[in-house]
């Protein structure tokens, strides 16, 4: 069992938080994995993304040039990595901020609300934790009560009112029927 996964977007949008999660929820599971971040000199607002491999088996390069799950945050990553998922993957989109649909009819594509769910939640920036929550949904890749564990554990003690944010962020995007 091998996945490649690359998650893009904006800086800001929590591209490295929520790939971090599955990184170290495969870890936890004695997976073998690669983090490779990619991002420009913006603190916010540039390009971002990155790519994870989690894999029962050793990982020979960091490098994804077909990813089976694409996860995309807004227009210009859906029209960079679109075309390169490989078929028969899975493409997650959040449909707040792309407004463009796949042609690809070899592929899975969700089209989640992440960031409007966000909002409409008063979790202003955890849009990349409920596509999460989708994620294990649509994957079965963790379980879902173990990856909530590895997840509220990396969050700090001086941090620890967002706990509760994160939970029912997750949760949202799990239960999430789109």
């Amino acid at each position: 069992m091998t996945h490649n996964i690359i998650i893009s977007g904006f800086g800001g949008q929590g591209i490295l938080f929520a790939s971090k999660q599955l990184a170290k929820s495969a870890m936890h599971e004695d997976l073998h994995v690669s983090w490779l971040p990619s991002y420009g000199p913006e603190m916010r607002g540039g390009a971002c993304n990155c790519s994870v491999i989690i894999s029962d088996e050793e990982i020979g390069s960091p490098l994804i040039p077909h990813p089976d799950i694409l996860i995309v945050f807004n227009l210009p990553s859906f029209d960079k990595f679109e075309s390169q998922v490989s078929a028969g993957g899975l493409l997650i989109v959040d449909s707040t901020l792309v407004n463009k649909k796949s042609e690809r009819d070899d592929i899975n594509v969700s089209y989640i609300p992440a960031t409007g769910l966000a909002a409409d939640n008063k979790l202003d920036g955890l849009a990349n934790v409920i596509v999460l929550g989708h994620l294990l949904k649509k994957t079965g890749m963790f379980d879902y009560d173990s990856f909530l564990s590895f997840m509220v554990s990396s969050i700090p003690p001086a941090k620890a009112a967002l706990i509760e944010k994160n939970t029912l962020a997750l949760k949202i995007g799990y239960d999430y029927e789109g």
